[in-house]
């Protein structure tokens, strides 16, 4: 098997080093765990470490910093949707490696800002680069290596997202009460280089047919696959972006999870400083978070181990539920014990949430447009998560307390579960007569 026109063979370090009878692609499997560990978790779960003690050092409101967590999801997402259509023709590569060194550098800043101005700036700097290295550069790696073992590769991969989650709180905190934000912020700008840029140079491929290796490897091609979103005719057509939005399917995947990312990012970025106000402890709160991360981790292997034949709406629907539920219970249950029970249900939500919302879209446009596709449904959903934290500070703010806050995310939540039901496996439009692999 030869790379298509336009893609050049690649044999990385790495292939050459590890072991050759296991496939190559579970290899690349965890170096997008590890480069999703440096590019998306650093630049998502950061944003609640550095919440409270950004306003506690500079005397900003809950809504000032909130506002500026708005613009760097907003950013991103106009970032993600920027990008996508590029990484469709050129790779993903050179936006992994600038999006982490940026990501690396603007991390470095955050601790040394004295101005509100420059807290904005600094955040819509590493929103840019969170677009270039999250999502949409990590996801089209893993939708054209895997196909009919997608959900339990992107499992695997996302974990690294999740392990951000169960690092940096408590190591935040840690490095916080040492030396605050000042000592915080280089120290994990520096883990970042470090793990994420040997990973993407000596490990990462970004299709499989540069190795000349088939997607899934070993897995037997024979028969049709589980779904039918999954056979070779959907996964390599190609389309348009304008083709994509005349479908319902595409709507109903953006405004579901518009929804519910707004709801879900808006109660994970103030989870800490709603626990460090009903416990007294900010040890505590970072405790609660990354429990719910360890939980995001096991939710998602074992989900990811059977989601490939199963119904990937019905799943994303009862998820949504699910996270609407926790939040619901967190609210009116407070004790030392449910605070941590329900954050690890909350938990368990988080991750499968982001990987459903990848599994929909390439089941759905396949995986030669995914790029373009996903990076627009990302750009809905990062403005969504962008105005959650923003929404929740906003209300906190005019009430004193995060209850009210929290109960209407669980109420958007919840329409959301409805609302991702419509998005269902749509006819893709006539092949077009260039191949695959050409510029859009």
């Amino acid at each position: 098997m030869t790379a298509p026109p336009g893609l050049p063979l690649r044999r990385p370090l790495a292939a050459r080093l590890l072991p050759s009878r296991y496939y190559y692609g579970w290899y690349v499997v965890v170096g997008v765990a590890l480069v999703m560990l440096c590019g998306i978790g650093v630049g998502y779960y950061g944003l609640a470490v550095f919440l409270k003690p950004l306003q506690q050092a500079h005397g900003w409101s809950n809504a000032s910093v909130s506002g500026a967590t708005a613009v760097y999801f907003v950013v991103s997402g106009i970032s993600a949707a920027a990008v996508g259509p590029a990484i469709d023709r050129r790779g993903p590569m050179l936006f992994l490696v600038v999006g982490v060194v940026v990501t690396a550098v603007t991390v470095g800043c955050i601790g040394f800002v004295e101005e509100l101005w420059q807290l904005y700036a600094v955040y819509v700097v590493l929103a840019a680069s969170f677009g270039m290295a999250g999502g949409v550069s990590t996801n089209v790696i893993m939708a054209r290596w895997f196909i009919r073992r997608r959900a339990r590769a992107m499992s695997i991969s996302a974990t690294g997202v999740s392990s951000a989650g169960v690092m940096l709180p408590p190591l935040g905190a840690w490095l916080i009460a040492s030396g605050g934000l000042e000592l915080t912020t280089p120290v994990i700008a520096a883990f970042t280089l470090v793990v994420g840029l040997p990973v993407i140079f000596l490990v990462l491929v970004w299709d499989p047919s540069q190795m000349r290796l088939p997607p899934d490897g070993a897995v037997p091609q024979t028969g049709p696959p589980p779904s039918a979103s999954l056979s070779e005719e959907v996964q390599t057509r190609r389309w348009t972006l304008t083709q994509a939005m005349r479908t319902l399917s595409f709507w109903a995947v953006a405004i579901a999870f518009v929804l519910v990312l707004l709801a879900q990012t808006g109660f994970l970025i103030h989870e800490i400083a709603f626990l460090e106000d009903r416990t007294g402890s900010r040890t505590a709160a970072s405790l609660a978070l990354s429990i719910g991360a360890v939980g995001s981790i096991v939710a998602r292997l074992i989900l990811g181990g059977y989601a490939d034949n199963l119904s990937k709406r019905h799943i994303t629907a009862g998820l949504f539920a699910w996270q609407a539920a926790s939040v619901l219970l967190m609210v009116y249950i407070d004790t030392a014990a449910t605070n941590y029970l329900f954050a690890f249900t909350f938990g368990c939500t988080i991750g499968n949430v982001y990987m459903m919302q990848s599994l929909l879209t390439s089941e759905i446009f396949g995986y030669v447009s995914f790029g373009a596709v996903f990076g627009m449904i990302s750009f809905t959903s990062q403005v969504s998560s962008g105005a959650g934290p923003l929404l929740v500070g906003l209300l906190e703010q005019a009430t004193g307390r995060y209850e009210s806050a929290f109960l209407v995310t669980a109420a958007i939540t919840l329409a959301a579960a409805l609302v991702v039901l419509l998005a269902r496996p749509v006819s893709p439009p006539e092949r077009a007569s260039s191949p695959a692999y050409a510029p859009l």
